[in-house]
């Protein structure tokens, strides 16, 4: 029963953005990229470090092997969570999209730990923003999030959707082109279950491609 337990509070951890980011998230949508990236450095960093830890336990793998691991475990936690939240349509469409940023981050730190990059280096949710699409640089990301440099709002002339609605906008962009393609779709309760859980799953698997690129390509 413990380990349980401890499985489901993992999947919680992984999968529900937490009540008081969603609030950063809401309250300051200009730079919802960097609240999530700041909140995933504090929550999913040690989750990482702690995953790859019990991962080796006595067994030698290659670190791609963990890496892919960690992809397919988060496409299906996008899938999973994009299902769920399509069920409110355009009322959780925000919410999904926040959702689906959330997982992405985590599966980026733990795709850093498995190539043996120290997910909790400050430098690693800067380089998220990089993967992510939203910076070119991982120092201008840093000082971004350090509150120094050009926010997202600031830097990034958006779509239709990112004048329409700030949060929203800011997390179409994080979370890859398609689900920004598709927000039609994702307004209609019932379809938005089918779309969600395609589109959440292939954003994911695709950026997971990138970091496994991406660390797995650097000496640590």
């Amino acid at each position: 029963m413990p380990r349980m337990e401890t499985a489901g509070a993992r999947a919680r951890e992984a999968r529900d953005v937490p009540k008081w980011l969603w609030e950063q998230v809401r309250t300051d949508p200009a730079r919802a990229p960097e609240h999530i990236a700041l909140a995933a450095a504090d929550v999913h960093a040690p989750s990482a470090a702690r995953w790859i830890a019990e991962r080796h336990g006595g067994r030698t793998r290659p670190p791609g092997a963990h890496a892919r691991a960690a992809v397919r475990r988060h496409a299906h936690l996008a899938r999973a969570a994009g299902a769920a939240t399509g069920l409110g349509g355009w009322t959780t469409m925000a919410l999904d999209l926040a959702s689906l940023a959330w997982i992405q981050s985590r599966m980026v730190f733990f795709v850093a730990a498995a190539y043996g990059w120290d997910p909790r280096d400050p430098m690693r949710p800067a380089e998220l923003l990089v993967l992510q699409g939203l910076y070119d640089d991982p120092y201008a990301a840093r000082a971004a999030l350090d509150g120094t440099g050009r926010s997202i709002a600031a830097s990034y002339v958006g779509s239709l959707a990112d004048r329409g609605d700030g949060a929203l906008g800011r997390l179409v962009r994080m979370v890859g082109g398609h689900a920004g393609r598709r927000l039609g779709g994702k307004a209609i309760p019932g379809f938005a279950s089918i779309l969600n859980s395609v589109t959440n799953a292939r954003e994911t698997r695709e950026l997971g491609r990138r970091a496994i690129g991406f660390y797995g390509g650097r000496t640590a």
